[in-house]
C-alpha cells in the first residue's frame, strides 16, 4: 500500500490544490496520507496580521495582490475549490493549526481536519490564528473540543511540529506542497494527477529502501 507524506501549510492555496490533485490520482488506490508541518511565515505574530497590509508588503501593491488572487481563483475552480479571497481579513500564524493537525493524526481524523482547515480559511475566510475558531473547526471535523482546547492552552505538540519542520529542512524543502511517496520518490508542487501516478509506479520500482528521488515535472523522469 502507498504511504504518502505531505509537507504543507494551511495558508498555501497550492497546497489545497495539491490535495485535490493527489486525491484524483489516488482514486481507487489504497493509501495512507500523512500531513507534516511547514510554516510559510514562521516569524508571523501569533495573532496574525491584517491581510491587505501583508500582501502589499509581500507583492508591492494591492493591485498586484488582487491579480494574483484572480489567477489563483481560476486555478481553484478547475479543481472544484472556491477561493474567496475577499472574505479573508487576516493572514494567520499557522503554528497552532499544525499542532491541531498533529493531534488529528494521533486520533485518526487528520485528513478530515486538514480539509476543514483549508475550507475554513480559503472558502469561508475564518481566522486560523484565533484559537476559539481553530478549536471550533477542529471539533466540526471530528476532534474532541475539550481536547483541542487543552492542546491550545498549553505547549502539547509543539516539539513534534518543530521536529517536523526540521525534518523538512533536512529534506531540502523550501516550498510547499512537497510530497514523498513510500519514502522514495519526491514531488515538489501541486503536480497534475498523471505525475502523481507516475511517482506511485516509480516508488514501487525503487530498489534502495529509503531512497528519495525527485520527479522532473517537465519529463516525469526521476533522478536520485
Amino acid at each position: 500500500m502507498l504511504t504518502i507524506d505531505v509537507i504543507s501549510d494551511v495558508i498555501c492555496p497550492w497546497c489545497f490544490i495539491g490535495k485535490r490533485r493527489l486525491e484524483k490520482a489516488l482514486a481507487g488506490r489504497p493509501a495512507t496520507v500523512r500531513w507534516h508541518p511547514f510554516q510559510l511565515n514562521p516569524d508571523m505574530p501569533r495573532e496574525g496580521i491584517e491581510r491587505r497590509s501583508y500582501r502589499i508588503k509581500k507583492f508591492g501593491s494591492w493591485e498586484r495582490s488582487q491579480g494574483l488572487d484572480a489567477q489563483m481563483t481560476a486555478a481553484g475552480q478547475g479543481e472544484g475549490i472556491a477561493f474567496n479571497f475577499d472574505k479573508m481579513a487576516r493572514t494567520p500564524n499557522t503554528l497552532d493549526a499544525h499542532r491541531v493537525i498533529w493531534l488529528a493524526g494521533e486520533r485518526g481524523v487528520q485528513d478530515a481536519v486538514v480539509e476543514a482547515l483549508f475550507f475554513a480559511y480559503f472558502t469561508d475566510g475564518r481566522d486560523l490564528s484565533d484559537r476559539a475558531t481553530l478549536a471550533e473547526i477542529a471539533a466540526e471535523a471530528g476532534l474532541d473540543r475539550a481536547e483541542v482546547d487543552e492542546l491550545l492552552a498549553g505547549d502539547m505538540g509543539l516539539d513534534v511540529v518543530r521536529a517536523g519542520e526540521e525534518q523538512a529542512r533536512r529534506l531540502g524543502v523550501s516550498g510547499v506542497p512537497f510530497f514523498v511517496v513510500n519514502g522514495r520518490i519526491a514531488l515538489s508542487g501541486a503536480q497534475p494527477p498523471e505525475l502523481f501516478r507516475q511517482a506511485f509506479e516509480q516508488a514501487g520500482e525503487a530498489v534502495v529502501s529509503g531512497e528519495v528521488c525527485e520527479v522532473d515535472p517537465a519529463t516525469g523522469k526521476r533522478g536520485c
